[in-house]
């Protein structure tokens, strides 16, 4: 966060088809709206470690890796995703897992032909994920939350 002053919020997890597809050493495609959250430009990597970010120096490489991006991947760890606020990096966080997810399926059946081009994926980006959307997929998620109590 002292790295990035646009950044108010920060989730790291281990969502199991993030480390999955982090693993598998393929960039993320724009093969789904999910994606193109993400990509372009390609979705960063931090490799110099899969274990814990346990000193200032790996925190400074890891928000070097992760530059302007929203979301990084710690392979063989886990993923990093930011945004301004809580909801917006829980939104990012939930949105890759389940593009990571959604290329690990088309992996599994032999891959896809098609994704969408840059042009494409920074149209679908624009009009699928702005932030008011983003927000009212978070409070979907607090009222899915709160109907369980």
């Amino acid at each position: 966060m002292a790295a990035r002053p646009d950044v108010g919020s920060v989730v790291h997890t281990h969502a199991a088809d993030t480390v999955a597809f982090a693993a598998t050493g393929h960039p993320l495609r724009p093969i789904s709206h999910e994606a193109t959250l993400f990509v372009p430009p390609a979705l960063a990597r931090f490799t110099r470690t899969g274990d814990l970010i346990l000193t200032t120096d790996l925190g400074r490489d890891v928000a070097a890796a992760l530059a302007d991006r929203n979301a990084l991947m710690l392979v063989n760890h886990g993923i990093v995703t930011v945004g301004p606020d809580v909801p917006t990096a829980v939104m990012t966080a939930v949105l890759l897992a389940r593009a990571c997810r959604i290329q690990l399926t088309a992996m599994s059946a032999g891959g896809w032909a098609t994704w969408s081009d840059d042009a494409e994926a920074l149209s679908k980006r624009g009009h699928c994920y702005p932030a008011e959307l983003l927000a009212q997929a978070w409070a979907f998620l607090v009222r899915q939350l709160d109907a369980r109590s």
